[in-house]
């Protein structure tokens, strides 16, 4: 973020959008352009006996794609219509993705305390969003690992309570579980419904690890009678190599455990290195089990590659205009065949803004 100082308050600004051109092959793609992104605001201020204040706002250009997003192979989640389900394609994100309130307290020493609330906002569940992830941040393709990892990181109504002591944080959630519906522009109603637990370890200043456990309470629109059990686990690991080169790898797992149908279990591996300072290469190795995607409720399994680069040119001190792309190639089960083909491809051409140090 960029940063600046406003009488007692600490201000900070980021944003990144993507213009992007989406192209899936196979006899389930499509082709369309689309804009995504986010630009976020924080606020602090710190009291004298150590309590601090931090307000955040972060919004989206998502919703002014259209309701059925972007094409994307093996991706399923959410609705357009309130009717059925998206299959093959990415839902766009809210346009107010999070508005939050952190008060933070000295505990002692080494420790702190803290609570925060946010309508909409994240709770303490799964690995940093996709689009927060170093080793994906570059990426205009969200994983379709998303609704298994961190698909409540915009959830209407959250209060998180944590506990930080040298390099462990303990965090205890309760929030919405419900996913937002299909109108992308609105505030839903807060109902707290569901709790999510979550351990985090930083053993070194280049390593961070959580596992974390959610109950979640209804969480389809169109499978309402149905609740949700998940577990999640990752590593992260970014270093810098030298002045202009450094690497980022995060490595996830998660699993659904619904009241009704079959455990679902999904891996993600993803990296970035930037060789030079203007250049970044990333890469996402995913594995899904799923019924969504076939004409039956069968659980199949089913994976994603994706390669890219982008290429950056400093505009200003503060802007940054990059020029990107990636290919990806899908497997199927020996089900999914028939209406996929055997191994499906897509690519992505995009030009990214990045406004912020």
């Amino acid at each position: 973020m960029a940063h600046a100082t406003r009488g007692d308050w600490i201000l900070g600004g980021h944003a990144m959008v993507n213009a992007v051109h989406d192209r899936q092959q196979g006899p389930r793609g499509d082709e369309r352009e689309f804009i995504a992104g986010m630009v976020m605001g924080t606020a602090r201020r710190d009291f004298e006996r150590g309590d601090a204040l931090t307000l955040r706002a972060m919004l989206s250009p998502d919703p002014f794609m259209g309701k059925t997003g972007y094409p994307l192979l093996l991706a399923a989640g959410e609705t357009a219509d309130g009717e059925t389900p998206l299959v093959d394609r990415q839902h766009p994100h809210e346009l107010v993705m999070e508005l939050s309130a952190t008060w933070a307290t000295p505990v002692g020493e080494d420790a702190s305390a803290y609570l925060y609330a946010a309508l909409p906002g994240e709770p303490a569940f799964g690995p940093p969003a996709f689009m927060h992830r170093s080793a994906a941040m570059a990426s205009p393709e969200a994983p379709i690992t998303h609704h298994w990892l961190d698909s409540t990181h915009i959830s209407f109504g959250v209060i998180t309570t944590g506990f930080v002591r040298q390099d462990w944080k303990f965090e205890a959630s309760r929030f919405t579980g419900r996913e937002p519906d299909e109108n992308r522009f609105d505030i839903e109603r807060p109902r707290l419904d569901s709790t999510a637990l979550r351990a985090s370890w930083n053993p070194g200043e280049r390593w961070s690890l959580q596992v974390s456990w959610a109950d979640i309470e209804s969480p389809e629109q169109l499978e309402p009678e149905i609740d949700e059990k998940r577990v999640s686990g990752s590593a992260t690991y970014t270093a810098p190599i030298d002045t202009e080169r450094w690497w980022s790898t995060t490595i996830a797992w998660g699993r659904k455990n619904p009241t009704e149908g079959n455990t679902t279990n999904a891996v993600a591996i993803e990296a970035a290195y930037a060789p030079v300072r203007e250049w970044l290469l990333f890469a996402r190795a995913e594995a899904v089990q799923t019924h969504e995607l076939g004409p039956t409720e069968e659980t199949l399994e089913v994976g994603k590659v994706s390669l890219g680069a982008l290429r950056e040119f400093r505009v200003t001190e503060m802007v940054r205009l990059g020029l990107g792309a990636l290919y990806s190639v899908n497997t199927v089960a020996d089900e999914l065949e028939p209406s996929y083909g055997s191994s499906p491809d897509g690519t992505m051409i995009f030009l990214q803004l990045v406004v912020g140090r």
